[in-house]
């Protein structure tokens, strides 16, 4: 079956950087565009970053960008989200997830999810 699981959370100071990575198993890596999405207690599942199949093509939100990178190893069948000068209000449980469908903003049109890792920035 289908497993994304995600890791590299933790926990930083305000300014640190983390690498969140996402192994993927069960599915022809190559042929599913990647998000990253994050959830803070209380509120909703948000976009935080894409990228294509190929990994030619990203998205960010506005709110990340210039800070975040993501990127993709279709050999190693992996997906990364560098995160640099993080902020508190970073803070949250990330996921990643698959599209066979395109990139996509829209949490809906994601066919695949993790379990989530935990990134907390203290101020």
């Amino acid at each position: 079956q289908v497993q994304l699981v995600e890791s590299g959370g933790g926990l930083v100071q305000a300014g640190g950087s983390l690498r969140l990575s996402c192994a993927a198993s069960g599915l022809t890596f190559s042929t599913y565009a990647m998000g990253w999405f994050r959830q803070a207690p209380g509120k909703e599942r948000e976009f935080v970053a894409g990228i294509n199949r190929s990994g030619g093509i990203t998205y960010y939100a506005d709110s990340v960008k210039g800070r975040f990178t993501i990127s993709r190893d279709n050999a190693k069948n992996t997906a990364h989200l560098q995160m640099n000068s993080l902020k508190p209000e970073d803070t949250a449980v990330y996921y990643c997830a698959a599209s066979s469908s395109g990139l996509w903003y829209d949490k809906n049109r994601y066919d695949y999810w993790g379990q989530g890792t935990q990134v907390t920035v203290s101020s």
